[in-house]
């Protein structure tokens, strides 16, 4: 009798489980178990100790579950039934799967039926020894991978065939269902139906000691000749051409309204540009004619400096010229004659001192006259009598009529006068004798910004527009 034997199996990796030929061996018989194998040890046809990978020698002492069953004997002769069994671990591959009829789908969104098969490959191995052998094994020799899944077709000729193709074809229409995936655009959801049939055919794998790390479905039949089918394709194309086109209209429209806003603000940009320009010249041209009329003031107040002559002489040599050019002869007559005239015309003195934009200091001594002038014809209309009034040049009083009888001066007019900004009232010239400004315009207007008496179109400060 053989004493000490030594048990390994070193084969095809198409097997799943070798049972040993050698039986009934002795104690301390040596056990090797390779990386990808366990090994589980039977004793009078009990499954007791597993094995991984490693160097055993059978005794009680490594084999704890031993100890229950049996006792030493003596002599080294047999006392117990043992046998062992070698489980490959390793996955096995590129196992190919595929329906063996067509699966009937209806298709909620279209009311339609149609069937469809499905084919692809998974991955297999062994997660739970015992289960494997106690649940498929049993007593025979071992178990190969055509046993179980059946060798050179797709659909199988083994054991695990009716399994994977029932779960397959009574789970692929529901996984649809419940995912909502459109049969027309399956393709990209192959990963999805791989997971979810995955899932559950493991969960009836794993009472086999069975697992499938992987399962794959590579493709999905459908009937491209059954009239149903290609109405659904028709009504799905018609579907997604209107919603096409209804994006495009969106997109259209959306393009249509930008481009307005932006025409509408490149516009108002264009016509403010173009106010700010125009007040921009305006402010320009109204700056060069107070420039060249300051210089033209200048240049004429220089000339008079150089003749001689001082600005009330010249005044009055240009009202005698208008005098003359009027027909004034200075003659005294039942109507007043030209002395009136004369007189009339040196009321307008003082305004006619500011026309010519000269300093305050220079205006000074026409100023004085032509308010004394002015002054003296508001006590007239003032303080008029009721028997007359009093000649401004002459000092007659009563007189009754238009013009005054010794000196042929006209009766004045009151003129109505106008109040400055820095509170001098009822000027009558065209320039304030207090602080030169000039008399407003009529149809000026006041801008926002603080400047008054414009009589242009737009601000000469901020360039705003007249009326906005």
């Amino acid at each position: 009798m053989e004493l000490i034997s030594v048990l390994k199996y070193e084969g095809d990796n198409n097997v799943f489980v070798y049972r040993h030929p050698k039986e009934d061996f002795n104690l301390g018989t040596q056990l090797i178990v390779h990386e990808s194998q366990e090994a589980l040890f039977f004793c009078d046809g009990r499954a007791l100790d597993l094995f991984g990978a490693g160097r055993y020698t059978l005794e009680t002492q490594n084999i704890p579950l031993l100890r229950e069953v049996v006792k030493l004997g003596t002599g080294g002769e047999n006392v117990f039934h043992s046998e062992v069994y070698f489980i490959n671990m390793t996955t096995q591959m590129g196992i190919k799967w595929g329906t063996d009829s067509k699966v009937r789908l209806f298709d909620p969104a279209s009311g339609l039926h149609i069937e469809i098969g499905a084919s692809g490959n998974f991955n297999l191995r062994v997660n739970d020894s015992r289960k494997l052998i106690l649940k498929i094994v049993g007593t025979t020799d071992g178990l190969l991978q055509n046993e179980m899944l059946g060798e050179g077709t797709a659909y199988g000729t083994g054991k695990f065939k009716a399994l994977v193709m029932n779960k397959v074809k009574s789970c692929l229409a529901r996984v649809i269902k419940e995912e909502n995936i459109n049969i027309l655009e399956i393709d990209a959801y192959l990963d999805v139906l791989s997971e979810k049939l995955r899932t559950i055919i493991n969960e009836t794998l794993d009472e086999y000691g069975l697992v499938m790390p992987e399962f794959y479905v590579t493709s999905v039949m459908t009937p491209d000749d059954d009239p149903n089918f290609k109405r659904l394709k028709q009504q799905f194309a018609d579907k997604t051409l209107k919603v096409r086109e209804e994006e495009i209209r969106r997109a259209e429209a959306e393009a249509a309204q930008g481009r307005k806003i932006v025409e509408a603000q490149t516009a108002a940009q264009l016509k403010m540009v173009g106010a700010q320009g125009e007040a921009e010249a305006t402010k320009i041209k109204a700056a060069a004619e107070a420039e060249a009329y300051k210089m033209q003031a200048f240049a004429e107040a220089e000339e008079m400096k150089a003749k001689g002559y001082t600005y009330q002489q010249e005044t009055a040599r240009k009202v005698g010229m208008e005098a003359m050019q009027n027909g004034i002869t200075g003659g005294s007559g039942g109507t007043g004659g030209g002395l009136g005239d004369i007189a009339g015309l040196g009321v307008t003195l003082g305004a006619m001192g500011g026309v010519i934009n000269m300093t305050k200091d220079a205006l000074n001594p026409i100023m004085d006259n032509s308010a004394q002038v002015g002054a003296g014809f508001g006590a007239v209309v003032q303080g008029e009598v009721p028997d007359g009034w009093k000649c401004p040049d002459c000092g007659k009083t009563g007189i009754t009529t238009n013009f005054c009888p010794d000196c042929g001066a006209k009766k004045p007019v009151p003129e109505k006068g106008w109040d400055c900004e820095c509170g001098t009232k009822d000027i009558l010239s065209a320039f304030c004798p207090n602080c030169g400004k000039k008399r407003p315009q009529s149809g000026s207007w006041d801008c926002e910004c603080g400047t008054k008496g414009i009589t242009s179109s737009f601000c000469p400060n901020c360039g705003k527009k007249r009326g906005e």
